[in-house]
């Protein structure tokens, strides 16, 4: 029994290790700022979340103790990814207001940014 959890575990650290692999490759190599942003927010939090299941699985099934700190770490990642994320892209796009030009129609009169501020 515990060598089937023992490859659970694993494959879940596998799993996560490339999702870590693939988004730190994406915010390397990607061209711009609005495009270096989704590797990090996605494919990086997956694989974070991939290696806390693995250790919450380890440590439940194989130790009977039920660890706190991945939960809290859980809870704080996908908290804060999303929100940090959507900062960054607010405070790109005020910076590069001539080229909101391009972007399509949004459904609200404040454009794609929130702040409606004259120009």
């Amino acid at each position: 029994m515990t060598a089937v959890i023992e490859f659970f575990v694993a494959a879940c650290i596998v799993i996560g290790a490339v999702f870590l692999f693939v988004g730190s490759l994406g915010l390397a190599t990607l061209p711009d700022t609005m495009r270096r942003l989704h590797a990090p927010t996605k494919a990086t939090t997956l694989g974070i979340g991939a290696l806390l299941i693995a250790s919450m699985l380890y440590f439940v099934l194989l130790n009977g103790s039920l660890g706190v700190h991945e939960i809290l770490i859980t809870l704080f990642l996908f908290l804060t990814a999303p929100a940090t994320a959507i900062m960054i892209a607010k405070a790109y796009i005020f910076r590069h207001r001539g080229t909101q030009e391009k972007l399509p129609p949004s459904a609200n009169k404040a454009g794609w940014a929130t702040l409606n501020k004259a120009r």
